[in-house]
């Protein structure tokens, strides 16, 4: 069973379970902006989205496409609307600034309204989910929503047996995890790596259960030998060496998802000296200031620049990331957009805008950024009613002042999110 298999099974099951009665919003009519509908295809200019209840109903030129006339004109007139962004690696309640230990309703819900402000309508959180983060997902109304959507995998397993492994896997199992997530990792020599024999009871008993398993990983050989055993995802870059035809052919055979998670590599060096986006004012608006300010202090640059992994991270694993994504990109592997936001120092929404820009940098063109930020991650995730402007989706919309396809830092011109036809509030409340 593939990935988007096992995630549409499980997500369709989620969203008629949370389905409400609520009658929804009327008819929207988003007029005169240029429409970049996430699947690739051309642009339109001077188009129409009209939803209704949430939901798109159509999408084409103006010209082409009539307006009802109880329809809600929203004038987006030399704008440009685009899906909502899905971040296919995050996670939620971690932090509160850089303190752990905060994991409650309050912080969660704090987080994904965070995200939705930058237009991260759909947050994948890949590990360390709590009671709470399976609460917000089972009972969010999918028709009046103005958070990020969640999707939740539990506890990153670390068992010690095969026996173990199974019991681990069915217990959360029973909780209706959208994904298993592993380590398979030596943290560059400090600790243990996951077993072969035990990754593989994991991939066969998550099989199974039909969910997807996840798998956090370091170098090429764990990358193929995890593959082999039937992981479904690739949550991190291959770190070690280059990519070679026979990942890339796994990769394609097997349908499965790399997330490059380029600012996860960054946020372990970046704060050796100021990074420019201190003084971007698109990060500044929803960062406390004291935050910076001891991000800033001279004592912790100095360690960071001390450190021997930060080090490594900067002038070893950052670059090699950037060169496999252009070469897995360039290959037609399935790239999704992923970050390995929410812990200390990785910080959410904007992180997504600053991955897309990376990205680029790696040499993926914007609209392949943008692919892979919507309709692609959704393909990858199994959520079939989100990820493009198409009719029948979720109105997940964002409209940006300038065009991301001529610049990809036009992402940070967002004026107005949109999440199931609801227009998320553009200040913390």
């Amino acid at each position: 069973m593939t990935i988007q298999k096992k995630t549409r099974a499980l997500a369709l099951a989620i969203a008629l379970a949370s389905t409400s009665s609520h009658a929804g919003f009327g008819t929207l009519a988003f007029v005169g902006a240029r429409i970049i509908d996430g699947t690739g295809a051309a642009a339109i200019e001077n188009g129409v989205l009209i939803t209704e209840d949430g939901k798109i109903v159509a999408v084409g030129p103006a010209a082409t496409t009539p307006i009802p006339p109880q329809a809600e004109r929203i004038d987006v007139s030399g704008k440009t609307l685009m899906p909502g962004f899905i971040n296919t690696h995050g996670h939620v309640g971690q932090v509160l600034g850089l303190e752990g230990g905060h994991y409650d309703y309050g912080n969660v819900m704090r987080q994904l309204r965070l995200y939705a402000r930058y237009g991260v309508t759909t947050v994948n959180s890949l590990g360390d989910d709590e009671y709470e983060g399976f609460e917000i997902r089972n009972t969010t109304d999918p028709v009046r929503v103005d958070h990020a959507r969640l999707m939740v995998a539990g506890p990153v397993l670390a068992p010690r047996s095969v026996e173990e492994a199974k019991r681990a896997v069915n217990g959360i199992a029973d909780q209706s995890v959208n994904f298993i997530k592993i380590r398979v990792d030596d943290n560059l020599g400090r600790t243990d790596k996951m077993a072969p024999e035990i990754y593989q009871a994991i991939a066969d008993e998550s099989d199974k259960r039909g969910i997807p398993l996840a798998v956090h990983m370091y170098t090429l050989d764990d990358a193929r030998a995890t593959l082999a055993a039937g992981a479904d995802f690739i949550a991190h870059s291959v770190r070690d060496t280059e990519v070679d035809q026979a990942f890339i052919d796994a990769l394609k055979t097997k349908d499965v998802c790399y997330t490059p998670t380029l600012t996860r590599e960054l946020s372990t060096f970046v704060y050796e000296g100021e990074p420019a986006f201190f003084s971007d004012p698109f990060f500044t608006r929803e960062v406390d200031p004291a935050l910076i300010a001891t991000l800033r202090e001279p004592e912790r640059q100095a360690r960071m620049r001390e450190n021997a992994s930060a080090q490594h991270y900067k002038t070893q694993a950052l670059p090699m990331a950037m060169r496999n994504l252009k070469t897995l990109s360039d290959a037609g592997v399935k790239v999704v957009m992923g970050t390995d936001s929410g812990p200390a120092m990785r910080f959410q929404g904007y992180f997504e805008h600053l991955e897309m820009q990376m990205m680029v940098e790696a040499g993926m063109t914007p609209m392949q950024v943008i692919q892979s930020a919507t309709s692609v991650a959704a393909d990858c995730m199994g959520l079939d009613y989100l990820g493009s402007l198409e009719e029948g989706k979720w109105a997940d919309v964002l409209v940006f002042a300038k065009n991301p396809l001529e610049d990809i830092h036009n992402t940070e011109t967002l004026e107005q999110v949109w999440i199931a036809g609801n227009q998320v509030p553009a200040e913390q409340e």
